[in-house]
């Protein structure tokens, strides 16, 4: 899969479920709690930058705990977030990044450019090779300054670094030391808006606000990511208030949730393709050799009304496994759906 499909690749949902979150006044002190029901079962790996692998899911833990240097951020795809600024040199060989000053990680330490180059060189997630490769050397200029030098020029070189993987999101090098890797993800420390609490695995992670984060405090003070794989259960645990939030409330359930007073249904559009994909069309003798019959198959599937049972119409049909939002994105023929026309070529086939 290539490079921004891989960190899309995990559809984790198109409905989700939200009830009302306590908002404190603007320069107030974080206040409440919110508790989230977890779709699938927490794993501690997500917690460490530097474990990052090829699907989204573990970002929901990263944006929280940690702080990258550069990252996507609402309507702002990577914003300066650890690091103010940066410039590229003239031959492409060069990124000279500025860090932020003052921001400190959970411990109380400062972020420094030794953290983003530590960082860098422990990362080995998700396309390290790839990057580490195309890096002739990570060269730390002063405390909040440091520069990456390319061995050539790779114009997707913060693509990588800022979305991609993990390499750019930073932990405190004099701390990972100190505990180690293990130790590290029992009680990762961040420089993110929430610092950890506690983890009970299988059960739930709960978190605290900083209230030192350098782009504001956040607005509530506690929330408790609770595991609840069952989508029946999730719902269950929404109506009593056990959980505040919840994703993936699909069908006949997010119907039943639409009816219940207090509670309300959000379409939460991910930035996933889901496809049909049969291997089996390269081997001549297997009947989906016969282009007729991929044909067919793609014909039978009525994909409006699987889109209104399942995800009650808020799912969006591409037609391609590629999103709109890729550059030089192009549009299908609306897909159609004719069983007499599949008929009739399987009927031919």
């Amino acid at each position: 899969m290539m490079p921004m499909t891989r960190r899309q690749a995990l559809a984790l949902a198109a409905v989700g479920a939200a009830a009302s979150a306590v908002k404190p006044a603007s320069g107030a002190k974080p206040l409440g709690q919110i508790t989230v029901g977890v779709h699938i079962s927490l794993a501690p790996i997500w917690m460490d930058p530097a474990q990052t692998s090829g699907i989204i899911t573990p970002y929901m833990l990263l944006y929280a705990l940690h702080d990258a240097m550069v990252k996507d951020m609402p309507g702002r795809p990577q914003a300066p977030c650890l690091a103010e600024s940066w410039s590229v040199a003239e031959d492409g060989l060069a990124y000279d990044f500025v860090l932020r000053e003052g921001v400190l990680f959970h411990n109380g330490e400062p972020v420094t450019a030794e953290d983003v180059k530590f960082s860098f060189e422990r990362y080995h997630g998700a396309s390290h090779t790839l990057m580490k490769e195309r890096i002739a050397a990570v060269e730390v200029v002063d405390p909040l300054h440091i520069n990456f030098r390319l061995k050539r020029p790779w114009p997707d070189f913060l693509t990588f670094y800022a979305g991609a993987t993990g390499a750019g999101w930073i932990v405190p090098r004099k701390y990972v030391e100190k505990v180690g890797d293990d130790g590290f993800r029992k009680a990762p420390v961040g420089a993110g808006p929430y610092r950890f609490v506690s983890f009970n695995a299988g059960v739930e992670l709960v978190l605290e606000a900083f209230e030192q984060y350098w782009r504001k405090p956040p607005a509530v003070k506690r929330v408790v990511l609770k595991v609840v794989p069952d989508e029946a259960t999730r719902l269950a645990a929404l109506k009593v208030g056990e959980v505040d939030i919840a994703y993936s409330i699909r069908g006949e359930l997010a119907e039943q949730l639409r009816r219940i007073p207090g509670l309300t249904l959000k379409p939460v559009v991910l930035q996933g393709t889901q496809w049909l994909y049969f291997p089996e069309q390269w081997d001549p003798n297997s009947p989906w050799h016969d282009v007729r019959v991929r044909r067919a198959a793609n014909l039978a599937l009525d994909r409006g009304t699987i889109n209104e049972a399942l995800t009650l119409g808020y799912s969006r049909i591409t037609g391609s496994l590629f999103r709109d939002i890729f550059e030089f994105y192009w549009a299908p023929p609306p897909p159609v759906y004719d069983p007499a026309q599949a008929r009739k070529l399987l009927s031919e086939a």
